[in-house]
């Protein structure tokens, strides 16, 4: 890798990284950070639909060895779960994380500090869980972190549903993007999500953030630089899966990295929705994943 991997470190170099802090900081004052462009004052401590003021809200940071094989190599992805959500899916298994907000308030020096904190103990990367409502604060904060010695690639960690407006902020200061792609159908998404243009959003999400990173590069195991998407297999919903791939192969790339994710159980309201309130079958996965095969998708993660 060249003198300024990562990305940021040019930036940093270069005093533009000081100049997308003040850009994002206008944007979160009249708040549009994120596709549901709620238009409060959060530097004023103002709430919209994240339920997040001018402080990023944390529940936990640790070494994550549960994540993708590239990600967490021998020493973990240095991850920090986010509280709050724009997206709130009824189902979502961190529950208490997104829709309750059970977390506590960080002011974004300690942010930064907890990004130090992991690179410190050995982490490969700073994976941060649900960041698309906080994109002032992060960048915010990787300038702190990064005039204290971070030099760890970041991997935004989202739901897909990404504002243009604030991914464009974080190019070259995002190195690994790692959106889920959860629905191709905005009326699916309508259904179980608190919003109606998912997969609308979600597909020009995907189209910037490979714009900027590419496919992902893989340097000794580990991954460096690109984008990785995740796809959970939902109950009774292949055709979907099957629009989700054959977009994927098309319109990204086929080389993409893809988690085909078998692991959907009927968390948070779930239960309320006989077709979503049951776990997925292992019969369901396998043909979700023999989709993305057919699909011309090759690079899949943890599949037989």
């Amino acid at each position: 890798m060249d003198s300024a991997y990562p990305s940021y470190l040019e930036l940093f170099a270069n005093g533009n990284i000081r100049k997308k802090v003040a850009t994002a900081k206008k944007i979160l004052a009249d708040c549009r950070v994120c596709p549901r462009n709620c238009r409060v004052n959060r530097v004023q401590g103002e709430l919209g639909e994240c339920q997040t003021g001018s402080n990023p809200i944390v529940s936990s940071y640790f070494p994550h060895f549960g994540e993708e094989a590239p990600l967490v190599g021998s020493h973990g992805s240095g991850t920090i779960f986010i509280c709050g959500c724009n997206l709130r899916c009824l189902f979502c298994q961190n529950y208490d994380i997104s829709h309750q907000v059970l977390g506590k308030s960080t002011s974004i020096e300690r942010f930064a500090g907890m990004m130090l904190e992991l690179q410190d103990i050995g982490c490969h990367n700073i994976n941060i869980v649900t960041p698309s409502h906080i994109v002032p604060q992060l960048i915010e904060a990787i300038l702190i972190a990064v005039e204290d010695g971070l030099k760890l690639p970041i991997v935004y960690n989202s739901s897909g549903y990404d504002s243009l407006t604030s991914l464009k902020l974080l190019e070259g200061v995002i190195d690994i993007f790692m959106p889920d792609f959860k629905f191709f159908s905005d009326n699916l998404a309508q259904r179980y999500t608190a919003v109606a243009d998912y997969g609308t959003v979600t597909k020009a999400a995907l189209r910037e953030m490979h714009r900027q990173v590419g496919d992902l590069q893989i340097d000794g195991g580990i991954a460096r630089r690109g984008l990785l998407i995740r796809h959970l297999v939902m109950p009774g919903m292949l055709e979907d899966s099957r629009k989700i791939f054959e977009f994927i192969s098309r319109e990204i790339s086929p080389d993409t990295y893809l988690n085909v994710m078998p692991q959907y159980r009927p968390a948070g309201e779930a239960g309320n929705y006989p077709e979503i309130g049951r776990s997925l079958n292992y019969a369901e996965f396998l043909q979700a994943v023999q989709m993305a095969r057919d699909a011309g998708l090759h690079r899949l993660d943890k599949v037989i």
